[in-house]
């Protein structure tokens, strides 16, 4: 029994790794990621900066799962703030990314 559990836990982590744990609200599904050079005609709300765990029982978690949980909660604040839109202020650094926040849809 215990040597199946050795052979089951780098499945466990690595599927941790790569899971996302926020789910978007109402508003921030209605949200829209876009780069700076689409949001010229837009109106500036705010910004807001994302936050969320790098790693998963000391395993860095997959970029791709990462990326999406950090959109996901920039979509959600966006929602929150009568936002539309994010734009990302720069690349993810140690679990962080910052993102402006538009009024694209009147």
């Amino acid at each position: 029994m215990r040597f199946k559990i050795i052979l089951l836990l780098p499945l466990l982590i690595f599927s941790l790794s790569a899971c996302t744990m926020v789910k978007l609200t109402a508003e921030g599904e209605k949200a829209r990621v876009l780069s700076a050079e689409e949001v010229t005609k837009c109106t500036y709300v705010g910004k807001t900066t994302s936050t969320t765990t790098e790693k998963a029982l000391g395993v860095k978690r997959h970029e791709d799962a990462l990326n999406l949980e950090l959109v996901s909660l920039a979509r959600n604040a966006a929602g929150r703030l009568g936002g539309d839109t994010v734009v990302a202020e720069g690349p993810e650094k140690e679990g962080r990314q910052s993102f402006r926040v538009y009024r694209c849809i009147p």
